[in-house]
């Protein structure tokens, strides 16, 4: 019997979906699958998709009839293409064309638009939902928006990401005496500079945390368009806190941290919560999205854009270290509880097996 042939397609490539993508591929590749992931050559020096034993084909981030054909090239023969991302997804049926391939959207995370380009985003969600013929949602909420925007057949597969190194590896007073958070409470923060993080809000709790002895120091690690507004708030309001720009050590950063904070408007499995309440790391976070499902009652719940709900939980958590400790420990447990890479790769491939079995003649 011939292996089981695959494609795993990349748009622009989120750290979670592409984290993703390496696992599924190391896990396909160890399973006897034959993979193949089409992205932007950028992701395969970033996430070693070749060395998962997977075929890697570099696909420009452009949407240009040339990296079409790339992709239709990287296509050919595949039994299941897998686009992850909307854009990777109507790429995918640009490039498939009118073959019967299978083509399998995982639904990471949602896109935030106004205007003439939120109606944009509306047509892009509606012609990936209905290009595939299972559309995977991260979160339940994913998986409503897919159906109520056509899709044949949406269902719920959490994404698992690799867990982070045992803190006992973790140097935590190392890093909080570069970033100078020696004898005072440290505060982390996780994600893209951009509006939906919610990072206006955070800085506004910032601004009443000035009233707590110590002074907690809030550190955000990302980039992105929102930076230098960002900056010019912290300096001119003379705000606790620092931008540290693109991390390729978070868990250490989380490691070191009393506390993570998470203020988003929306997110689906947020890889930093994951990671915080693996490490056993406090974590306040935004009621929004997937959030609820993900962590339980293992972290605080504020609503989104209120900054004295979020302040006012911080402070409380700071002042209390034996709730820092039941939180710490809750979050251990609800962590165990998440599926799974061996389990998201299972569930995986039985999708790809009911698509590719041939049909049962019906009996007489």
């Amino acid at each position: 019997m011939s292996k089981l042939r695959t494609v795993q397609v990349l748009g622009g490539g989120s750290a979670g979906s592409s984290a993703h993508v390496g696992s599924l591929a190391a896990g396909l590749v160890a399973r006897g699958v034959q993979v193949t992931v089409c992205a932007p050559a950028e992701l395969d020096r970033a996430y070693d998709f070749s060395g998962t034993g997977a075929r890697f084909v570099p696909v420009p981030r452009r949407s240009d009839p040339a990296a079409v054909a790339a992709l239709r090239a990287g296509c050919a023969g595949a039994d299941v293409v897998h686009a992850h991302g909307l854009h990777a997804a109507v790429r995918a049926g640009l490039a498939l064309g009118g073959r019967r391939t299978p083509l399998v959207l995982t639904w990471h995370t949602r896109a935030y638009a106004e205007g003439a380009r939120s109606r944009l985003l509306h047509l892009l969600e509606r012609r990936a939902a209905r290009a595939a013929a299972v559309v995977l949602g991260t979160s339940s909420d994913l998986v409503d928006r897919a159906r109520h925007r056509g899709a044949r057949d949406a269902r719920l597969a959490p994404v698992a990401v690799p867990a982070p190194r045992s803190p006992a590896l973790l140097h935590g007073g190392k890093v909080r005496a570069e970033l100078g958070a020696v004898g005072r409470p440290l505060l982390i923060s996780v994600g893209g500079l951009v509006p939906h993080r919610g990072y206006g809000t955070l800085l506004d709790a910032a601004r009443m945390w000035r009233r707590l002895d110590p002074v907690p120091l809030l550190v955000i690690a990302g980039e992105g368009r929102e930076r230098s507004a960002l900056q010019r708030r912290i300096r001119n309001e003379d705000l606790p806190a620092r931008l540290v720009g693109s991390r390729d050590d978070i868990a250490e950063l989380l490691a070191a941290a009393d506390l993570a904070v998470l203020p988003s408007r929306w997110e689906a499995r947020s890889v930093p919560a994951q990671e915080a309440l693996r490490l056993g790391v406090p974590l306040v976070a935004t009621a929004v999205g997937g959030v609820p499902e993900l962590v339980g009652d293992a972290a605080e719940l504020v609503p989104y854009g209120n900054a004295e709900a979020l302040a006012r939980v911080v402070a409380r958590l700071l002042g209390d270290p034996a709730a820092r400790e039941r939180m710490a420990a809750a979050g251990r447990v609800q962590a165990a509880s998440w599926p799974t890479e061996d389990d998201t790769i299972a569930q995986v491939l039985s999708v790809y097996d009911e698509l590719t079995q041939p049909l049962a003649p019906r009996g007489k």
